[in-house]
């Protein structure tokens, strides 16, 4: 019980940073927390059904649903159905889509995170910061080898399409640091 309630409280204390910095950073673009993440899986797992949305974002499938709908309506997602499965509905970037995630990715500010400052006097001791090994191992037993690989792609295309600048993400294409001279 000790363990259970310690880890329930200091995942709560992380989440509730985590969850103001997310808000402000997204606030500019009309987004919520759950729209700006259905955004960001939809640019993963391009295609992706509501179900996957619904396991990766960990959220309910009527919770997935009711904001894609709204994202639909906003122009940024659309939807359609697999000719060989009609069951289930599908959900994929628009252009404008793509384009407001990719503008939300390029306004974050890693100094306005307390999670990212806090960490910050690990990464000068160590040299880098946690890599979150033992969470993760709880985390792979709790939603399972599926939630694990999603979470690995979605790590590898960041590192593949963009460039981490002074704590922010960059389009590879977009880098401002050129060939040194």
């Amino acid at each position: 019980m000790l363990f259970c309630h310690k880890f329930a409280q200091l995942t709560k204390a992380l989440w509730k940073s985590v969850e103001k910095d997310w808000q402000q950073w997204i606030k500019p673009y009309n987004l919520n927390i759950n729209e700006h993440q259905i955004l960001w899986i939809a640019y993963h797992l391009e295609g992706a059904s509501i179900s996957d949305i619904a396991k990766f974002g960990v959220m309910h499938v009527s919770t997935a649903f009711n904001f894609s709908k709204k994202l639909e309506e906003r122009g940024l997602l659309s939807f359609s159905k697999n000719a060989d499965d009609k069951r289930n509905t599908y959900i994929e970037l628009t252009g404008e889509g793509d384009r407001l995630f990719l503008e939300t990715i390029e306004a974050y500010e890693p100094d306005t995170y307390s999670v990212y400052d806090g960490a910050l006097p690990m990464k000068e001791l160590y040299g880098k910061f946690p890599d979150f090994t033992e969470l993760l191992t709880i985390i792979r037993y709790v939603y399972g080898e599926d939630f694990m690989h999603i979470f690995e792609e979605t790590i590898n295309t960041f590192d593949e399409e963009f460039t981490e600048e002074n704590g922010s993400l960059v389009p590879e294409e977009k880098t401002t640091s050129g060939p040194s001279m």
